[in-house]
């Protein structure tokens, strides 16, 4: 047999124990023999443990044990446990800027990575239980061509657009293209973004990546502004979605017990809390004092209320009832 023909065995040989086999579901030397030979690739027994020996040699660990009275060969390892790949499809589920059909093209690529046995199993039991994916197909070329940018530490510009009442896109800017300085994609709240610095408004700023339209990276180089907002891009995602942009005030929140684990997602779980009574919390905690800040308040229905300092206080109030006086109105 030729070298050639030789690595296109071996290589073959792999796929089929990679893609097929695993503890459970192994495959004998004859099946092997079988298979290899409805490919149009000769071989016997004898040679086939020639070839595992080889791949093993190399580093594709091949395991074996025996199926009655006959030598059985499987790939154990792999790059994901079932449960690893549970949870990136169950993410690629959940995340809204995925359309349907890059959702469905994602999860069979990610399923196929446990295996022809375990894919059947990851997809099996697949929930849809996100009824509001977008309908951008350009977001996974949107992706890649930020990430070169951002690789690069080049510019990116891109068409930026809303929806309509009838769905349809209203490019902003009459349809001029944005030109900004890339610092992070983030991920927040089921959408993409990305975290940008412009030059023009010396501020940051950012854009839903499935609202980017014919994103392209720049030839010219990202300033150096938004190369040092890089060095500490976790501060600046913070600024940015996590209410502690602009100056922040140290707020003093009282709250029910029941929204603890509410309190720990939106401010960390190394947040110091104090405990006032059987039922109750309290927790200072920094803050842009907005209507951002007040909104998440006021989801809770009374079970928080605001503290200190008594004009974030006041805020909360007057906010509140000029809503009321709105809805008198209507």
């Amino acid at each position: 047999m030729t070298t050639t023909l030789l690595k296109i065995k071996l290589l073959k040989l792999w796929e089929m124990l990679s893609r097929e086999t695993d503890e459970a579901h192994p495959l004998t030397t004859n099946e092997i023999v079988k298979r290899l030979e409805e490919m149009g690739i000769r071989c016997d027994r004898r040679t086939v443990t020639m070839d595992i020996d080889m791949l093993n040699e190399c580093g594709y660990e091949v395991m074996s044990r025996f199926v009655g009275h006959n030598k059985a060969y499987y790939v154990a390892e792999r790059g994901f446990s079932t449960s690893e790949l549970k949870i990136l499809i169950d993410a690629v589920q959940a995340a809204a800027f995925i359309t349907d059909k890059k959702s469905d093209e994602l999860i069979e690529k990610l399923a196929a990575l446990g295996g022809n046995n375990r894919a059947e199993l990851l997809t099996r039991n697949l929930v849809t239980f996100n009824t509001r994916k977008h309908t951008n197909e350009q977001v996974y070329y949107a992706v890649l061509n930020i990430e070169t940018a951002l690789l690069k530490k080049k510019k990116v510009s891109f068409f930026y657009y809303d929806l309509d009442e009838n769905g349809e896109k209203q490019f902003r800017k009459d349809k001029a293209r944005y030109v900004v300085d890339p610092i992070a994609m983030v991920m927040h709240e089921d959408n993409y973004y990305l975290l940008a610095y412009s030059t023009k408004h010396r501020a940051k700023t950012t854009y839903r990546i499935d609202r980017m339209d014919t994103v392209e990276a720049e030839e010219a180089d990202a300033c150096e502004t938004a190369l040092r907002m890089r060095a500490d891009v976790e501060s600046h995602v913070k600024a940015a979605f996590k209410m502690h942009s602009g100056p922040t005030t140290r707020v003093t929140l009282r709250f029910d017990q029941s929204l603890l684990g509410c309190v720990y997602d939106k401010f960390g779980e190394d947040t110091r809390i104090e405990r006032v009574d059987d039922a109750t919390l309290r927790v200072r905690v920094p803050v842009q004092v907005s209507n951002v800040f007040f909104g998440w308040v006021f989801q809770f229905e009374g079970k928080m209320r605001i503290e200190g300092p008594g004009k974030a206080a006041e805020e909360y109030c007057t906010l509140m009832e000029n809503s009321m006086e709105s809805v008198k109105k209507v």
